[in-house]
């Protein structure tokens, strides 16, 4: 494990709040693991479409997962609000490699502490393909320069609602 743990929130471009419901939460009383998974894909779309002009339905190219990683630090429960960054840490010519830090708002009032240490970090790898014939392609100009603002480099945070 590198320095995950101790990523701050400015390492992150672009954010998005999520407000955790009752049905995320597991037996054990706080977030379920593979609910994560669906707050990864939910910000990095919502960037790819907002941000890149992609649509998954009519776009001639898509991008599909081909590996994923989650690492946890400290549990998440309901009814926290949760504040998800996202950044690019690898781009190659048809794949890119997303990092998605889950991190405790403000918004989450009295009930937890906001947190400016991630109390999660994921994301995955998508390998852009034609949509029809699922055959790898290079990326468009237009998707690789929006990637790019989220390279690691990349100083003012973007916001944007879930």
């Amino acid at each position: 494990m590198d320095d995950k743990k101790r990523r701050p929130r400015t390492d992150y471009p672009f954010f998005v709040a999520y407000r955790t419901r009752w049905s995320d939460n597991d037996q054990y009383g706080h977030v379920n693991n593979a609910i994560y998974y669906h707050l990864f894909d939910a910000i990095i779309n919502t960037y790819l479409t907002e941000q890149c002009g992609m649509d998954p339905v009519k776009s001639e190219h898509i991008g599909l997962v081909v590996s994923s990683f989650c690492e946890f630090f400290s549990p998440v429960a309901f009814p926290d609000v949760l504040d998800l960054g996202l950044r690019v840490t690898r781009l190659g010519t048809s794949s890119v490699t997303y990092e998605v830090g889950v991190f405790k708002s403000k918004a989450s009032g009295e009930r937890s502490e906001p947190s400016d240490t991630a109390c999660a970090v994921g994301g995955y790898t998508h390998v852009f393909v034609e949509s029809t014939s699922r055959r790898s392609t290079p990326m468009s100009g237009e998707l690789r320069s929006n990637l790019m603002k989220l390279a690691k480099e990349t100083p003012a945070p973007i916001a944007s609602k879930l």
